[in-house]
């Protein structure tokens, strides 16, 4: 259950919403990709500190974006439409856009052998390799392409779906993004490829509290305190409805200020 406490904005988003007026941006779907990996008795999770010159520059984010017109898997899970409480093809999409966005920024890539389909791939993290990602990021290869080319299928059977959340009103740039959790095939290593981040880092969940991370962010964090093992997590994303949207709503005080209301 989401916390209703209301969030107090930071200045710059504050003047957004106060100065905001007319008629909000249209609202584009996108997916982050919350990625887990086991450490000792308990797990971390993959963040990123998005650089100056990005959108929200300075605040960790997970590794994520908005969907492309290229990401439409062609073999995914048939409940996805249900859980995401989209249309397929729409629901194609979004975990299409996952699965790449995450490759893209740290070349991590949810993908197994069409002929053994509970094994997952190793190490991505060669020259050759490489230069596939890079060629997904530059729109010169498709994932759905790559994919094909090596023999693969993408292995969404890892991806569990977390949270939805709408973009407020005032935002210049407007996304309905699903919130996923994944787990660090084993012999990956995160790396920080994208060009788009300042750091990037593995951390308990309950150590990010000096962390500067926009609501649904830290909400999504805060979420996953509840959790000490990795499959604890996996078990609860089942019951999580990631259909319905957080739909903050903003109040403006008094003080000058804003708040913002997540339920």
């Amino acid at each position: 259950m989401t916390d209703s406490t209301p969030v107090r904005l930071p200045p710059a988003m504050v003047k957004r919403a106060r100065e905001f007026s007319g008629t909000p941006a249209t609202v584009r779907d996108a997916a982050t990709v919350v990625l887990l990996r086991p450490s000792g008795e308990t797990f971390e999770l993959y963040v990123l500190r998005r650089a100056a010159t990005m959108a929200f520059g300075g605040l960790y984010a997970f590794p994520g974006g908005g969907v492309d017109p290229t990401d439409r898997p062609e073999t995914i899970r048939t409940d996805w439409p249900a859980r995401l409480g989209v249309p397929p093809e729409r629901a194609h999409a979004v975990v299409g856009a996952a699965v790449r966005e995450l490759f893209e920024e740290t070349g991590v890539l949810l993908a197994g052998p069409v002929e053994q389909p509970d094994r997952t791939l190793a190490d991505v993290g060669t020259a050759e390799w490489e230069a596939d990602r890079a060629a997904v990021a530059a729109r010169e290869l498709t994932l759905t392409d790559l994919l094909a080319r090596r023999g693969l299928r993408l292995r969404d059977d890892l991806l569990f779906a977390w949270a939805r959340w709408i973009t407020p009103e005032f935002e210049p740039k407007r996304y309905d993004t699903w919130f996923f959790v994944s787990l660090l095939p084993e012999g990956q290593v995160a790396r920080d490829v994208s060009g788009e981040a300042t750091e990037a880092t593995w951390t308990a969940p309950g150590a990010t509290s000096g962390l500067a991370m926009l609501p649904p962010t830290r909400r999504t964090v805060d979420s996953l305190t509840a959790y000490r093992e990795m499959a604890e997590v996996i078990a609860a994303a089942s019951r999580r409805d990631a259909a319905t949207p957080v739909t903050p709503r903003v109040e403006l005080t008094d003080d000058g200020g804003a708040l913002l209301h997540l339920s």
